[in-house]
């Protein structure tokens, strides 16, 4: 089977994707395009998922970068391909050509950014934390510093899970409400005390808020559609044991 590669014209004219479960080596729970190291999945099939990944964003693969995911507003800058261990951020920027940036979520936001005049281009991991504690903004932040403009950027969230299926409790909308009383437009009420929260929602508004140029979300919501997504979320009611991770790429 081959990829499936979710693209968006904000981001032309960078070779980029947001890249679905379809197409991959993996199998069992993980069937698919299984990209994370950090799951249970075999070690070298994962490995043939990613070079796969590599193929189609016409790069070697140590020149794909991605970072050990926290759920921080922390940004890695880069310049060349990393060596050792991964450092532990949320997001990477880069005005280097050649260098592809990644990131891996299995219902949290992966945001991809790009401005085509300064030739910067930018990768974060935005759940509902990180993007609680400002990873986008830092994302804008850091474009900035090595010669963006922000009002020339575009982003563009991938598939997330939707509010219709993220159901969470009344501690969950105080955290939202100690940053912002108008956060509360991001929560609908749901069964008895719990609530649905609306994470690409929330995310678009930070962007924007942040004098972004243009900002979209793909409308894919990683949680209903099973056959195309992995989801954390999913797993988890299923009680399975693991799950795979979904990758998007930009590269300059």
């Amino acid at each position: 089977m081959t990829l499936e590669i979710l693209t968006s014209d904000l981001l032309s004219p960078f070779r980029h994707g947001f890249f679905t479960r379809r197409g991959g080596a993996s199998s069992g729970i993980f069937s698919g395009l299984n990209c994370g190291h950090g799951s249970s999945d075999q070690t070298e099939v994962v490995a043939l998922n990613r070079r796969r990944v590599a193929d189609a964003m016409e790069v070697a693969p140590e020149a794909m970068i991605g970072v050990h995911q926290v759920h921080s507003p922390a940004v890695l800058t880069v310049e060349g391909p990393v060596q050792g261990d991964k450092p532990r951020a949320d997001a990477i920027v880069t005005a280097t050509p050649g260098l592809a940036l990644t990131i891996l979520t299995a219902d949290c936001q992966p945001v991809l950014f790009a401005d085509p005049k300064a030739q910067v281009i930018g990768a974060a991991h935005a759940g509902w934390r990180g993007a609680l504690e400002g990873v986008l903004e830092a994302t804008l932040d850091a474009m900035e510093a090595i010669g963006a403009k922000r009002g020339n950027i575009s982003a563009v969230i991938g598939p997330s899970i939707s509010q219709r299926a993220y159901e969470v409790g009344p501690e969950f909308l105080d955290a939202f409400m100690a940053e912002s009383p108008d956060n509360t437009r991001f929560f609908a009420n749901g069964q008895d005390d719990r609530l649905q929260f609306d994470l690409p929602g929330f995310g678009l508004h930070r962007l924007r808020q942040a004098g972004i140029g243009h900002a979209d979300w793909t409308r894919h919501c990683t949680y209903s559609d099973p056959d195309r997504f992995y989801s954390y979320r999913r797993t988890t009611h299923a009680k399975e044991v693991d799950y795979g991770r979904l990758i998007s790429v930009i590269r300059l």
